[in-house]
């Protein structure tokens, strides 16, 4: 602030005038209002708070209680100018009864170090200091918060300043306590958060157990990127230093997981887009940001403090490009990326918060301060969607080349397999029968006088016919054996394992089988029908089974001629 030089002549206003500014400078110091704690139940968790940014990083107590404090609130956030700030509460006791209070700053897991002085009457009367690298067995130190004792004595005033040291990121909360309301605030923390992560946790284990099954190399990647979100929210939100009490140096490293959960995101993007097959342009925009997101992760390895400062501005160009590339793939018409638009809308928006509250844009609030795990976790659940639709059309995909397979080696009347499966797969067996040193026979099949009952009946009749023939055939032959309809009345059975005697009694079992079925063909009208059965065993060490089957069919031939209705086997 200007102030006029007054000179011994000035006029007396003029002098009236000065002080009054003077007075204005040192009441701004303290223009934040103090909290009456006087009342019987104290539990102030938002409050007006002064706050002071130490750019030199070396103020010490005496110099900072003299300086100019802004106002703010109990929780605030001030971005990446503010490694190192000051705060202000100011606590009056208008009661008739002194108070033993308790300062908690719940957000001390994530500093480097805190000093906290209790002054009353322009005199310090206590103090505390917090190493975050040493701070295991503190006394102070809870579970990741630090609660300060001190007191307000009835009718006085206690100011009570602390000086946060942060990695990165300034971001401040203060909560004041009488005794029974901070053992409540002690107990049950983190609820939320040990929900979120439980959830993330049991879609890593489903992923993993789906990279098992299906070894689709986008599940280990989601995974990867659950696991860094586990981390980074666990870490964040104060999990970690819960359940393990640790703190500093030793696990602000693993802030690094802000850098390998947008890598490991945009290569499940690229995976299961096929990106690189069939959208380039979105791909070799895909990779310029994968580029950005490496170059900053190996940065954090050496520096992490100074990556993380633009890791926020990072992040925001992160999302856009990626929203842009998967509303570029859905305009294209990829079925998949309307799912992806869904869940990434919520962590757009839910980061968007995020990354305006650590920059200090706007006001904290649950919402904010919350907003990157409520994003992970709801983006999380909608790619797990994704992951499962995706198996659901390759399933049909397959279910489909399946059906148009077996639609190709099956005969479509009798639904037993067709000549050309029967020769390709017959082989096979042959060779398979080959190798274990097993015996293997093949056996022929006609109905006779076929023609004659399609002359009689029609050829409806005649359809009916040859499904009770197929009927029969499978009936009385063995679960292993290959069974086609070569083409007409003709029909062909390949028994792997049966000598010539074994295939000689399933022949006969058939022929019988047959004999003593009846077909209705309606109008109270039903056919009898016989069949003639060539056998022959494989010399599988040097014949093929088209030669066998030439063999089966002369067989057949000495059957027909020798009466019909008959087994007859080849030399």
């Amino acid at each position: 602030m200007y102030l006029p030089i007054i000179s011994p002549s000035a006029a007396p206003c003029r002098l009236i005038l000065y002080i009054f500014l003077l007075w204005l400078v040192s009441v701004a110091a303290y223009a934040v209002p103090a909290q009456d704690v006087g009342g019987k139940d104290v539990r102030l968790a938002d409050f007006p708070v002064g706050y002071f940014i130490d750019s030199s990083e070396s103020l010490t107590y005496e110099t900072a209680q003299n300086k100019t404090f802004e106002a703010t609130n109990s929780t605030a956030t001030l971005g990446t100018g503010a490694s190192v700030t000051w705060h202000r509460i100011t606590l009056d006791n208008a009661g008739p009864e002194a108070k033993a209070l308790f300062l908690h700053l719940p957000a001390a897991f994530q500093v480097r170090a805190l000093e906290i002085y209790e002054e009353r009457s322009q005199s310090l009367v206590g103090q505390a200091r917090v190493d975050l690298n040493n701070a295991s067995n503190n006394p102070l130190m809870y579970r990741g918060t630090v609660v300060y004792p001190f007191s307000v004595p009835a009718g006085e005033t206690t100011v009570l300043f602390v000086r946060s040291h942060l990695y990165s990121h300034q971001w401040f909360a203060a909560e004041i306590y009488d005794d029974q309301n901070s053992r409540k605030a002690l107990v049950g923390g983190h609820l939320d958060i040990a929900l979120l992560v439980g959830m993330m946790v049991a879609l890593v284990f489903y992923n993993g157990l789906l990279y098992f099954a299906t070894s689709k190399k986008e599940n280990i990647l989601y995974s990867l990127y659950l696991i860094s979100g586990v981390v980074w929210i666990a870490l964040s939100y104060g999990l970690i230093a819960e359940a393990f009490n640790i703190y500093g140096d030793a696990v602000f490293i693993l802030n690094l997981s802000v850098f390998t959960m947008p890598i490991f995101l945009v290569l499940f993007m690229m995976s299961i887009f096929e990106t690189r097959e069939f959208y380039i342009t979105e791909h070799r925009v895909l990779s310029g940001l994968l580029v950005l997101l490496v170059g900053g992760f190996c940065y954090g390895l050496f520096d992490i403090e100074a990556a993380l400062i633009p890791a926020s501005s990072l992040a925001a160009l992160m999302m856009l490009v990626t929203f842009s590339v998967s509303l570029s793939m859905w305009r294209k018409g990829n079925p998949l990326a309307k799912f992806f638009l869904v869940g990434h809308s919520f962590f757009v928006v839910f980061n968007g918060f995020a990354v305006l509250f650590y920059k200090g844009v706007i006001e904290p609030n649950y919402l904010n301060s919350h907003g990157v795990g409520i994003g992970i976790v709801l983006e999380a659940i909608t790619l797990a969607f994704i992951i499962s639709y995706r198996i659901k059309v390759l399933e049909d995909i397959r279910a489909q080349q399946g059906e148009l397979k077996r639609q190709a080696a099956t005969d479509p009347l009798t639904q037993l397999y067709n000549r050309r499966y029967f020769m390709t797969e017959g082989e096979s067996l042959i060779e398979k029968a080959r190798a274990l040193g097993e015996p293997v026979s093949v056996v022929t099949l006609d109905i006779d006088y076929f023609k004659k009952v399609n002359d009689t009946y029609g050829h409806h009749a005649g359809d009916l016919v040859l499904k009770g023939v197929a009927v029969n055939l499978q009936k009385f032959s063995r679960d292993r054996d290959l069974i086609a309809r070569f083409g007409g009345e003709e029909f062909m059975v390949l028994l792997p394992g049966a000598d010539h005697a074994e295939a000689k009694g399933c022949a006969e079992r058939i022929r019988q089988g047959v004999e003593k079925h009846s077909v209705q063909v309606g109008d109270g009208v039903s056919i009898r029908v016989t069949v003639s059965l060539g056998v022959t065993q494989i010399n599988s060490a040097k014949e093929s089974l088209e030669a066998a089957a030439n063999r089966a069919d002369k067989a057949l031939y000495d059957a027909k001629t020798g009466g019909r209705n008959r087994v007859c086997c080849a030399a």
